[in-house]
């Protein structure tokens, strides 16, 4: 058996397969000198658009502007509240704070640890929007909330950082949420070579404002109409997705085999509890993460075997210091706070082989029956 070390993501090995085309992309800026609001831009954002069969998509800096830009054009500002689930990266509450809003936590449901909808509708009444947070690699039951929601005043916004590519009954990322926002940071399974995002949306008047929004209020060099951000896709890093789009549906096909190998390699397991996908849905397996019991001494068996397993998250968002100002306390959503405890990412990318998949499941099984 090798001892060669497996990471939880193998960005080398994406790089060599574009190697040659990012060059290639690289070289057509630095000629043209075109680094901002360059052709590649433009072209990006219509193929994503595309990919994800909506009619718009912004480039943005990265995947938290691209998150409070989607809650601004929604109308979401001062004084507004909007539904975060307690059992997400902290990027998205943070960018309801730079919204201007105070998120309002709700929990997770028990099998999907996407957000619960029940809890999700009853906040609405306080909220101005409920943003909903693709986990994993598959969509949050956005239809149930848009359906719950119906055309009140608190809007639907997606948080589709970790679902490009995903689908539900069909249909993809901004399909359904009045905006979407995604992130492309390197990880990801659509990722940059650096931080970048968008914004996705059927409404040219949202992605109007998202565009004008993220450009310093501008539309024209030096006329203002109101206050903005600084917070464009660079051309280079458009280059890079451009490539990578192209081959996203082989490379999401490729973790969705290995998903299922660990599936059926990891059902007589005891002791590992697996990942379920929602009715409809199609998952992109971003993450592969199960649950275990002492989690904390089964990860570090994995690292000192060479397996580069994570923690997605261990901290839920109402326990974290940042947000210890609005008074939540351990027990406050106690699925979020299970599952935080027991969740351990397994390695999963593209081109992962059936032997390091192998080498992970022999030293899970040893890790949780000891």
């Amino acid at each position: 058996m090798s001892d060669t070390p497996i990471p939880l993501v193998d960005l080398a090995a994406q790089h060599r397969q574009i190697a040659d085309e990012v060059t290639d992309g690289f070289r057509r800026v630095f000629d043209t000198t075109a680094f901002i609001h360059g052709p590649d831009v433009a072209a990006f954002e219509e193929e994503f658009a595309a990919f994800c069969g909506v009619r718009h998509c912004v480039g943005v800096a990265n995947g938290t502007d691209a998150v409070e830009l989607a809650l601004r054009v929604v109308g979401v500002g001062a004084g507004d509240q909007v539904v975060v689930p307690a059992n997400t990266f902290i990027a998205s509450a943070e960018a309801v704070v730079r919204a201007g809003a105070q998120p309002l936590f709700v929990d997770c449901d028990p099998v999907h640890q996407l957000i619960d909808v029940d809890q999700a509708l009853a906040a609405a009444s306080q909220a101005r929007a409920v943003l909903a947070v693709d986990l994993f690699g598959q969509l949050a039951p956005l239809d149930d909330l848009q359906a719950g929601l119906g055309g009140g005043p608190c809007v639907l916004v997606e948080d589709a950082a970790q679902s490009q590519g995903a689908t539900a009954d069909g249909r993809g990322v901004g399909s359904v949420a009045a905006v979407a926002a995604t992130s492309f940071y390197p990880g990801k399974n659509l990722g940059a070579y650096g931080d970048a995002g968008a914004v996705v949306t059927d409404r040219s008047d949202l992605a109007d404002a998202v565009r004008l929004l993220g450009d310093h209020g501008s539309r024209m060099r030096y006329a203002h109409e109101v206050i903005g951000i600084n917070s464009r896709l660079d051309t280079l890093q458009a280059v890079v997705l451009r490539a990578k789009l192209r081959r996203l549906p082989e490379w999401n096909e490729q973790r969705q085999k290995a998903a299922q190998w660990y599936r059926d390699a990891l059902v007589d397991v005891d002791g590992v509890g697996l990942p379920e996908i929602a009715p409809g849905n199609e998952h992109v397996w971003h993450l592969f993460v199960v649950r275990v019991a002492r989690r904390d001494a089964v990860i570090e068996h994995l690292h000192d075997v060479g397996v580069g397993a994570g923690i997605h998250y261990p901290v839920p968002i109402h326990l974290q210091p940042a947000f210890a100002h609005l008074g939540h306390h351990v027990g406050d959503f106690p699925r979020a706070e299970a599952a935080a405890a027991e969740i351990l990412s397994l390695p999963i990318f593209p081109g992962i082989t059936e032997a390091q998949q192998s080498r992970v499941v022999a030293a899970l099984a040893t890790a949780v029956a000891r």
